[in-house]
């Protein structure tokens, strides 16, 4: 499956402590009518539990400059320094970080059990798209779309 390319985004929420997030490659459209978003997420991580508390998501599609921010959110470091430094804003109650080239704001609909994974899907609530790449996961390492 490492020569299937998949979006780079970081799963985030807004809890009591602050902004959370984490790096997802498990995320794509799921419904048109209604608009559900699809996301998953480790059963341990931290995200996922702020994401159950809160019954909302954001799904931020990094851009093809964001390769630092996606390593970043895929560590185990505890969520202030995930985000420290990092450039982002409260839309919707849900972080939004800047230069990413597509933002959705997600209220929970439900879980699912993924194995070690939990797949949420989500009504999507808000979405705002800007010009520039994405950045993809393939064979092992993070590019733009056109490389």
């Amino acid at each position: 499956m490492a020569r299937m390319p998949t979006p780079v985004t970081v799963v985030a929420a807004l809890g009591p402590g602050g902004p959370s997030g984490a790096t997802a490659n498990a995320v794509t459209s799921l419904s048109l009518d209604p608009p559900l978003m699809l996301a998953c997420l480790d059963r341990g991580s931290r995200t996922l539990a702020v994401v159950e508390a809160t019954g909302r998501f954001a799904i931020n599609v990094l851009g093809a400059g964001q390769a630092e921010l996606a390593h970043r959110f895929s560590r185990k470091d505890p969520h202030p320094e995930k985000w420290a430094g990092v450039d982002w804003e409260e839309l919707e109650g849900l972080p939004r970080i800047a230069g990413a080239p597509v933002w959705a704001a997600c209220a929970l609909r439900d879980g699912h059990d993924g194995g070690d994974h939990v797949i949420l899907t989500g009504v999507a609530m808000a979405v705002e798209a800007t010009t520039g790449d994405p950045l993809v996961f393939h064979e092992g390492g993070y590019r733009p779309l056109g490389g």
